[in-house]
């Protein structure tokens, strides 16, 4: 199979349409329409749905979809190794918010620095949208908070953290959960493993309010709290990055409060580029 007609076929899914994919590519819209036709007809599979101006996997596609990043990382891997070059191509990162704004910006410009060829794609959300990410292999790798225990996933554990349950400064201290009692919770959406710590804390006590905003980033979290909208959980990296917040910082006990951040990737499935950004934060450990 022509693994260029593959790379189309690839780049409209991760783009989500033609449009996308032929600005990614470089390509005029009609070339990307005319060459995914032909995919269909040497496949003799419907590989898209279109619905509401947007394309959408058909059962086929999606099966295609699982050998085709298989195929295209081996060509990569295969062309690099012959040549006997550094890792280059993309390698698709996905972070949470948390580890994007205080870990990785240090750990992306060393990588960087060492293997400029390699073009990342870096991507955020919640950790068990990151998790459905690797799985589906819409991307390689991903900095997580929970590492899910499956035998198709290998986790290299990294950062540890510690959360802090924040609140506005002139709220009473809070020891225990009733100390919330009537504040609303503010966090990321569902999905959060930070989400799901705090209600576990929260569930020792029937009194504690269950009322929660849900926000997309941490200033805009911190933000809230500091104006009494209510109480979050976040990680003290996070927070020593915004020196203006104005928030009371509470301890909570440490199978809570504390969190080792995990990389995550599928077994078997390492890109030099991946192997090499690995090697890097083993280096990091020692």
């Amino acid at each position: 199979m022509d693994l260029s007609i593959l790379r189309i076929f690839v780049a409209v899914v991760d783009e989500g349409g033609i449009l996308k994919a032929a600005r990614k590519l470089n390509r005029v819209p009609s070339n990307i329409t005319t060459r995914i036709k032909q995919l269909e007809a040497s496949t003799n599979s419907r590989l898209f749905y279109r619905h509401k101006q947007r394309l959408h996997l058909s059962p086929s596609g999606e099966l295609l979809m699982s050998y085709a990043t298989k195929l295209l990382r081996l060509a990569d891997e295969t062309t690099d190794a012959l040549a006997g070059s550094a890792p280059s191509g993309v390698l698709r990162l996905g972070a949470l918010e948390s580890t994007t704004a205080s870990r990785l910006p240090a750990i992306l410009a060393a990588y960087h620095k060492q293997f400029p060829s390699v073009r990342i794609e870096l991507s955020t959300g919640t950790n068990d949208a990151l998790t459905s990410a690797v799985m589906d292999r819409r991307v390689d790798a991903a900095f997580v908070a929970e590492a899910r225990a499956a035998g198709e996933l290998v986790s290299l554990p990294l950062f540890t953290e510690q959360l802090t349950l924040i609140s506005s400064i002139g709220h009473l201290p809070i020891r225990k959960p009733k100390d919330v009692t009537g504040d609303s919770i503010i966090a990321f959406p569902n999905g959060c493993a930070y989400r799901r710590r705090l209600y576990r804390w929260l569930g020792d006590t029937g009194s504690a309010a269950v009322r929660t905003l849900d926000l997309a980033s941490y200033h805009a979290i911190v933000t809230c709290v500091g104006s009494g909208s209510g109480v979050a959980l976040i990680p003290e990296s996070v927070l020593d990055t915004m020196s203006l917040a104005r928030v009371q910082r509470h301890a909570l006990p440490r199978q809570i409060a504390h969190v080792v951040t995990p990389l995550i990737w599928r077994a078997h499935e390492q890109s030099r580029a991946l192997g090499a950004l690995v090697a890097l934060l083993k280096g990091e450990q020692q």
